[in-house]
């Protein structure tokens, strides 16, 4: 993690580069998240203005501390504590622990998220139930906490980890674009740690998608989609991943990526945080900004005073690949 060098270096090969990756994915997620969090809600160009030499600092702003993580990996966190303590994925674990947290008020919930963790509804049920009277639960909230997961299920393969993608996501999220949205995210992840560039992934990953979601899905992950084509905003499920890889596509580096999804302006800590995590992956962890990583840090809810730093995540994402030597 240092400024310079390695930022168009897209990491290939062994065991030690593969663990790179995997954090790469992890901090590069959480440092998106962390740095567009400032500029949420905003309109575009405004990060571009704040930083017209491209050179973009941990400013803070919004209600949040320079540096400082919302619940994206907020919960990302807490599904990697479950995974590993179990061994895999338990999800009405999964889902207890998301409901503490919610308990805590944090700073930043997203509205669907919250009404189905407070539901009282079972861990089973709770997000079908609000499902089929709200109708709308294809946001990003379930595509914005899956990187963990995506480190954790990679080795397993695409199946596996596309179907763990789901079972998560459907703990919040009823409606099944947000499932297959998030599975994709969770194959383009496990090609890169791979060694592959995710965006040659797309149409493997998509072969898999869910046959009544597949049409939709190859429209927006298009190699000539634009953010300016989406028809939601972009706190839905589809044009967040499509801007991710977008911003992947139309850049050559860690920084150049983050810096073109946070000047999309919106729903700017999530498709950051999901540019972070596919960027990342790509590139690996030391084509990630020391000036990012040093003021980075994830207060977490629920966890009396738990705060993870570069250190902790590393340690976490290493954990997660099963790279801890």
């Amino acid at each position: 993690m240092e400024d310079g060098g390695t930022a168009g270096r897209v990491v290939t090969g062994s065991t030690t580069e593969r663990a790179e990756r995997a954090e790469g994915a992890v901090i590069g997620s959480a440092v998106g998240d962390a740095l567009g969090a400032p500029f949420e809600f905003g309109p575009p160009g405004v990060y571009a203005r704040r930083f017209p030499d491209g050179a973009g600092t941990m400013c803070g702003g919004g209600g949040w501390d320079p540096g400082e993580a919302t619940d994206d990996t907020q919960m990302a966190v807490l599904v990697a504590d479950s995974l590993l303590e179990h061994g895999g994925l338990e999800p009405a674990d999964v889902f207890r622990r998301f409901q503490r947290w919610a308990a805590t008020d944090p700073k930043d919930i997203g509205l669907q998220t919250e009404a189905v963790l407070t539901s009282g509804d079972p861990w089973d049920r709770a997000a079908a139930l609000h499902f089929q009277v709200n109708r709308h639960a294809a946001g990003n909230g379930s595509l914005m906490r899956a990187t963990t997961a995506a480190v954790y299920f990679a080795d397993a393969g695409r199946e596996a980890t596309m179907a763990a993608a789901r079972r998560i996501a459907a703990l919040t999220h009823g409606d099944r674009a947000a499932w297959e949205g998030t599975a994709i995210y969770h194959e383009l992840i496990r090609a890169a740690l791979d060694g592959a560039d995710p965006l040659t992934a797309v149409l493997d990953a998509l072969a898999a998608v869910h046959r009544e979601h597949r049409a939709r899905w190859a429209a927006v992950l298009a190699p000539g989609w634009h953010p300016d084509d989406a028809t939601e905003f972009n706190g839905a499920v589809w044009p967040c991943l499509a801007s991710a890889l977008w911003a992947l596509r139309t850049t050559d580096s860690f920084e150049g990526a983050l810096g073109a999804a946070i000047d999309l302006g919106g729903d700017t800590d999530t498709v950051a945080a999901v540019t972070g995590g596919l960027a990342g992956a790509r590139y690996g962890v030391r084509a990630i900004p020391a000036r990012w990583t040093d003021p980075l840090h994830v207060p977490v809810p629920g966890c009396g005073d738990r705060v993870l730093r570069v250190t902790e995540l590393a340690r976490l994402a290493r954990e997660l690949a099963g790279t801890v030597a």
